[in-house]
């Protein structure tokens, strides 16, 4: 288990995300899912309350709500490390001091659960100031109803005012970042914000750690037919340098008794030095189970990984 830096949220070294629940798998499949991932003793979900809102007849929460009505099933919600996010759904858009205390008592409702162990600013809004939004978070806290708080897809500017801001008003600082990273998508994060999280002592929970499916080993050249929702976003990888990695990826797999890539994808995200916990999503039990293998998966090959990649 992995406690992450400035919490005492002591958590599995895999975050299960749940972005395609309700969506790529229906309630029955991502309870199955979810009672695959407790099994390995998973702990550590990701969700928010835009997901699954981008479906045709969903109007958002679908994955909170599937999520809650497991735990509740289960009861073992306190066993559980549960993040999710407010700003994007569109009924409860940006991060003003209302819509905050809004948004939390929906996604509570949702949850079936009285508080949200780690509460996400999902995105940046440059329309409210930075002392509201902490300031809303800090009564959120205050009641018991978050733990902790960090922030996605923020400039590293924008985060460094907002530690500046917390520290100079005692008001809650985000703890973690959750920022696109992985083997083929480096750039981003490396580039600023990865030395922004080193300086505060934080770390990056990452999304998209397997690059939307693409770092699995299910795209190959001369490959068409792949069975997954997520291809035209996992294609845009599809390139020399994205199938190089694959190839540096096959040749781990071999040196680890056929290790799956994507574990041994995950296992080069975990070894970063900002990285605390990746997540990864899993639409089946059988995708959940190649995951999970990042738990017992340590390479030795990460400068290689790092020059190919």
């Amino acid at each position: 288990m992995i406690t992450i830096p400035e919490t005492d949220l002591v958590v599995h070294p895999l975050c299960l995300g749940t972005n395609i629940f309700g969506a790529n798998a229906d309630e029955s499949q991502s309870h199955a899912v979810l009672d695959a991932y407790n099994a390995h003793g998973g702990n550590f979900i990701d969700t928010a309350d835009v997901y699954s809102q981008w479906v045709d007849g969903h109007v958002g929460g679908e994955s909170e709500s599937i999520i809650g009505s497991w735990m509740k099933a289960r009861g073992n919600r306190s066993e559980m490390v549960i993040a999710t996010k407010v700003a994007k759904l569109t009924q409860r858009p940006g991060l003003s001091a209302a819509n905050i205390f809004a948004a939390c008592e929906e996604s509570l409702n949702r949850l079936q659960s009285d508080y949200i162990d780690l509460y996400y600013s999902h995105e940046d809004d440059l329309a409210v100031p930075m002392e509201e939004t902490l300031g809303a978070y800090g009564q959120l806290i205050a009641e018991g109803k978050v733990r902790y708080i960090a922030a996605s897809n923020f400039s590293p500017e924008r985060l460094r005012l907002a530690m500046k801001v917390s520290e100079e008003n005692y008001l809650p600082s985000y703890i973690a970042v959750q920022d696109l990273y992985n083997l083929v998508d480096r750039t981003t994060y490396e580039s600023g914000m990865a030395s922004t999280v080193a300086e505060f002592g934080i770390s990056n929970i990452p999304f998209y750690g397997l690059a939307r499916g693409f770092l699995s080993g299910k795209y190959r050249p001369g490959v068409t037919d792949v069975d997954s929702k997520r291809e035209i976003g996992a294609r845009e990888y599809a390139t020399d340098k994205g199938y190089a990695v694959i190839a540096a990826l096959d040749e781990i797999s071999k040196a680890h008794n056929g290790a799956p890539l994507s574990a041994v994808a995950l296992a080069w995200l975990r070894a970063q030095p900002t990285v605390s916990v990746p997540i990864a999503s899993a639409r089946t039990v059988a995708q959940l189970n190649e995951i999970i293998q990042i738990v017992d998966l340590s390479i030795t090959e990460i400068e290689h990984l790092n020059s190919i990649s």
